[in-house]
């Protein structure tokens, strides 16, 4: 298995609002809304800490949840933010 790492696009624009993190596409002006887990994801996100660590080290322990079940919806919002442009990802530390 392959590790995934993520980090923040630099073309983007992010801000937190009551509790939730605000997330601006420059390309294009489009806003995401991350929910809490996201937005914890989002966070962390520094580009040499594989997403599985940060699912085991802050989603699990903060949300009380599973880390397979973390890990699996945790991809998809991944893949979901990168096919936008909001996320970076890559199977090597980036940067």
């Amino acid at each position: 298995m392959s590790e995934k790492y993520i980090a923040r696009s630099t073309g983007v624009a992010a801000r937190m609002l009551d509790g939730e993190m605000i997330v601006m596409n420059v390309a294009d002006s489009s806003l995401y809304t991350l929910n809490e887990q996201a937005t914890a994801i989002w966070q962390a996100a520094d580009g040499v800490t594989p997403l599985r660590e940060i699912v085991g080290r802050v989603i699990c322990r903060e949300f009380e949840v599973d880390p397979e079940t973390a890990y699996r919806d945790a991809e998809r919002m991944v893949a979901d933010l990168a096919a936008h442009g909001v996320l970076l990802v890559s199977e090597a530390p980036i940067g």
